[in-house]
């Protein structure tokens, strides 16, 4: 055997040895150290870091958030109406050690678990609650609630943390779905109609008060209107009764004048009187005093 090979081989074993000494954890893992399988290191941190040849065995999990999507379950309500819920979780290992020792490392263990705390959780949830504050009124503070209680047993038994709880969908079963959207559509027509007359009602209201308030302002108007006519009536005729003191010949001119404008305002106009009458006393005599 030449030198060659020789470093060649002892090349090849270095790598063998090297390649079974070092191992790598990422930033998304946690991994802890068994030998001889015996747990000897826990929580161990991400980087390259060295074990011993086959007396040591390296069991790395994922950290990252990952996603439980439960089967429907039936729960019932606090008033014994049954639903078929679809829900599911976000969860991740905190505690490598715990979740090792509790589930062997086996994630498919740890959502097992999980799934049945979250259905018990639903199903306790469910049970103090109506059909409506499920459905609508008290989800939110229902998953908050669930996710709290959760953290406080899963944390310490399994070393995961439950980062959401989320209900996706909320069915009733088929045989009372009907009943029961019939009921509601019955409920809502009912509001809808009184609505519709509190509407009704409000409507009159609001004309009657506007009818009242435009009567009252049309007579307001009407009185004021009366008066201010009332005022330039009597000025007119103060007017009037001045200037014929001053001149009643002139006075019984002008208005004998104003008499003619109008009565040929138009071509149309046809006039029967007698041509000597007192109408045309100033067109007869042109002298005026």
């Amino acid at each position: 055997m030449n030198r060659l090979t020789l470093y060649f081989i002892s090349f090849l074993i270095v790598l063998f040895v090297a390649s079974g000494s070092l191992y790598i954890v990422k930033q998304t893992e946690g991994a802890v150290k068994l030998r001889f399988g015996k747990l000897v290191e826990t929580d161990i941190q991400p980087g390259l870091h060295v074990k011993w040849p086959f007396a040591d065995n390296i069991r790395i999990f994922d950290t990252r958030v990952l996603t439980l999507d439960s089967q429907q379950e039936s729960f019932f309500t606090s008033e014994n109406k049954r639903l078929i819920v679809d829900s599911y979780a976000k969860w991740r290992v905190v505690d490598v050690n715990t979740y090792y020792v509790s589930t062997g490392g086996s994630e498919d263990l740890a959502v097992s678990r999980l799934a049945n705390r979250i259905n018990s959780g639903l199903r306790n949830e469910f049970g103090v609650r109506t059909l409506h504050e499920v459905v609508s009124g008290q989800r939110d503070l229902l998953m908050a609630d669930l996710k709290t209680s959760l953290n406080q047993s899963v944390h310490e038994e399994l070393g995961i943390e439950v980062v959401d709880v989320r209900v996706k969908r909320i069915d009733l079963p088929p045989e009372v779905s009907e009943p029961v959207f019939r009921r509601m559509k019955a409920e809502r027509e009912k509001e809808a109609r009184e609505l519709r007359a509190k509407g009704g009602e409000s409507s009159k209201k609001i004309h009657a008060l506007a009818d009242r308030g435009r009567t009252v302002l049309l007579a307001e108007a009407y009185s004021e209107a009366e008066q201010i006519r009332g005022a330039g009536d009597a000025e007119a005729t103060l007017i009037y009764a001045n200037a014929y003191q001053q001149d009643a010949e002139l006075y019984s001119f002008v208005r004998s004048l104003n008499a003619y404008q109008q009565s040929f305002n138009s071509k149309n106009d046809i006039l029967l009187l007698d041509p000597k009458g007192d109408f045309f006393k100033y067109l007869n005599n042109s002298k005026v005093r």
